[in-house]
């Protein structure tokens, strides 16, 4: 019964989350990830996973430093997405007991030579950071933040140490963080007295270990960090210096401290948002912009269409229809086949997989279902979608293709299948290979190479077969009026009509639609925090598809107007254009935010950035093009023409 009442508390809290478009993930247990219950005295297992670098991008494995193994190093299994994200999940000699604490436990005692110690100052320098895992639930340093009383913010892993000066010398040292003190926190049922994990913390020190006698690995009895006489370690004011030769001794301390948070609402510290007020202001932003565009596409439809058309059907003398002027003029070009019909099919098709994986990935996202407990589930989601959506992509090129006489199907769905696909896989390819000559874990395994191969050439290319095929047979789509045999000659246009400076202007209002959230995403990708605010994004994202397809079809009519009827490529680069200040702003981001020295860093990010405005492109290009083509069949369908 208590059970059936928790489902019920669970979906009506969905419900209402999606509603308010809000933070959905606090409410409810998601799909597969259920809590574990613990007894006092059972055995809890820390897991180790990637070094991480906001200053390099590139993560390296746990025991690529001298850090203590266990006995044998055992890596968890990871799904796609986490592959990819450079995640590597090992077990570690860091093992608790539940609610029962402990004092400076010794892990291990390494000496290094000038290797290691090399290799441990490099990483101080770029700042890495060690990430651990138990429970499914990262390890994070609280810190508070000196501008607000009683406010902390959450750090995502330890630094692996820091940089500093001994007292009364300048020459800077290195100093390894070796003793960890771990805080668990855990909520309690008062019943059954079983405890659920609900916080993992950490306060990194550095500390030169001392001992008496002879070593005894754990048996040693430490003299900076002895439970017996309550000398716990609390600062790091003796510091362990890292050089060759020398010792280095890893210790630990553990505490429970009892939570009143619910298992349930265990990743709101992790995910809570200090900004709500300024994703508000970005959408009530680019809502504006919405609503200016709607105002300016209402006046065109009801205003000026409404008198064109009534004009334009209330002629006939024909000394009148010789008077004619504005978009009724070019209906005998306006539907002449494009330059390079077989290119903007193929991009029109890439544009609805694109379109339909980013819709169903939202809608997935809203409801929940992408929790950052489950790691790389949205990069697994995103590639399986994608995949999938090769379907509706060959039946849009394929449709439009047979709309413009073409005959060779086969051809166009090979090039549907392969032109993205490639050139993505090609820059892909080329920057894992970058990473592979750096030695870092975020290189793709071989192994996961050839998943994604198998992915594209055995499940998408045949789903791509299948739209095309069904969308080929389907009968053409017939013009509302007939084309000419010979071209119109167009007039010269004003210097505002030309062709790339509206496209250029034609970009501006859907990037200005969504560069606020834009900040937040960048954000999350390089440095590394968490996102999960898919409720506003969803709403910006509606926005967008409503700005790209406004800022279209009020710059393709201006340009039927001025008797340009060359609409097909225009209207596909007029809101694709958005693209390019996508790139550009990533480029302002790169020097204003990031602290990236690195030049292989730096080639990874433009690289990988290149691949998401190439995206971008495609995508926002697609929404202005079918806009396009539904307004122009609209109007040209609604005047009589002799």
């Amino acid at each position: 019964m208590a059970r059936g009442a928790l489902a019920l508390q669970r979906w009506i809290c969905v419900c209402v989350s999606v509603l308010l478009f809000v933070h959905v993930s606090y409410c409810f247990y998601l799909p597969g990830v259920a809590p574990q219950d613990f007894k006092m005295g059972d055995e809890l297992k820390v897991k180790v996973n990637k070094l991480t670098s906001t200053k390099t991008q590139l993560p390296y494995s746990y025991y690529s430093l001298p850090y203590c193994p266990p006995d044998k190093i055992v890596d968890s299994a990871e799904n796609l997405g986490e592959v990819l994200r450079g995640d590597r999940i090992e077990n570690s000699p860091y093992v608790f007991k539940m609610r029962e604490p402990q004092m400076c436990n010794i892990v291990c005692r390494i000496t290094l030579n000038a290797k290691t110690a090399k290799e441990l100052k490099e990483k101080i320098d770029d700042e890495y950071r060690v990430n651990m895992i138990l429970d499914n639930l990262p390890l994070v340093v609280p810190i508070r933040r000196p501008d607000q009383e009683n406010s902390i913010v959450y750090q995502h892993g330890f630094h692996v140490g820091l940089r500093g000066q001994y007292a009364g010398s300048k020459e800077e040292k290195h100093f390894i963080h070796n003793h960890l003190t771990f805080t668990v926190k855990f909520h309690k049922d008062p019943v059954t007295e079983l405890s659920r994990i609900v916080g993992f913390e950490v306060k990194p020190f550095s500390i030169k270990h001392g001992y008496d006698g002879k070593w005894n690995d754990q048996k040693t009895r430490l003299t900076t960090c002895d439970p017996h006489a309550k000398r716990t370690v609390t600062n790091s004011e003796t510091p362990q210096e890292v050089e060759d030769k020398k010792e280095i001794i890893f210790t630990y301390d553990v505490e429970f401290q009892e939570s009143e948070v619910k298992w349930a609402s265990r990743w709101d510290t992790y995910l809570l948002m200090a900004d709500d007020q300024i994703h508000w202001f970005s959408i009530v932003n680019s809502l504006m912009i919405v609503l200016f565009l709607s105002g300016m596409v209402a006046m065109i439809m009801l205003r000026t269409l409404y008198r064109d058309i009534s004009k334009y059907n209330q002629l006939e003398t024909q000394e009148e229809a010789q008077e004619e002027t504005g978009w009724k003029l070019v209906h005998g070009d306006v539907f002449r086949p494009p330059s390079n019909p077989d290119l903007l099919c193929v991009y029109a098709g890439t544009g609805v997989q694109f379109f339909g994986m980013i819709l169903v990935t939202m809608i997935f996202a809203v409801l929940g279902f992408l929790s950052p407990s489950n790691r790389g589930g949205l990069m697994t989601v995103m590639l399986l979608l994608w995949v999938f959506m090769g379907l509706f992509a060959g039946y849009a090129s394929a449709r439009l293709y047979k709309m413009f006489k073409g005959t060779e199907w086969k051809t166009i769905t090979l090039k549907t299948a392969f032109t993205f696909p490639a050139t993505v896989f090609a820059i892909f390819f080329v920057l894992n290979a970058i990473i592979w000559g750096q030695k870092s874990s975020g290189a793709v395994p071989f192994g996961t190479m050839f998943a994604l191969v198998f992915l594209w050439f055995g499940i998408s290319v045949p789903l791509v077969f299948v739209g095309s095929y069904v969308g080929f047979r389907k009968p053409a789509i017939e013009d509302p009026v007939k084309t000419n045999k010979i071209p119109r000659q167009i007039p010269e246009q004003a210097w505002y009509m030309n062709p790339a400076f509206s496209i250029l202007i034609g970009g501006i209002l859907p990037f200005g639609a969504v560069f606020i959230e834009l900040f937040f995403i960048l954000t999350s990708i390089w440095l590394q925090q968490f996102y999960y605010i898919f409720g506003f994004l969803f709403i910006v994202f509606l926005i967008l598809i409503v700005t790209c397809a406004e800022i279209t079809i009020v710059l393709c009519y201006f340009q039927l107007c001025s008797e340009d009827y060359l609409w097909w490529w225009r209207s596909y680069l007029t809101s694709g254009s958005s693209a390019l200040y996508l790139f550009l702003y990533a480029a302002f981001y790169f020097f204003t935010k990031l602290e990236i020295t690195k030049p292989v860093s730096g080639m990874l990010y433009f690289g990988y950035m290149l691949i998401v405005s190439y995206a971008f492109f495609v995508l926002t290009g697609t929404i202005g093009f079918y806009a396009c083509f539904w307004f122009t069949r609209l109007i040209y369908s609604s005047v009589k023409i002799d």
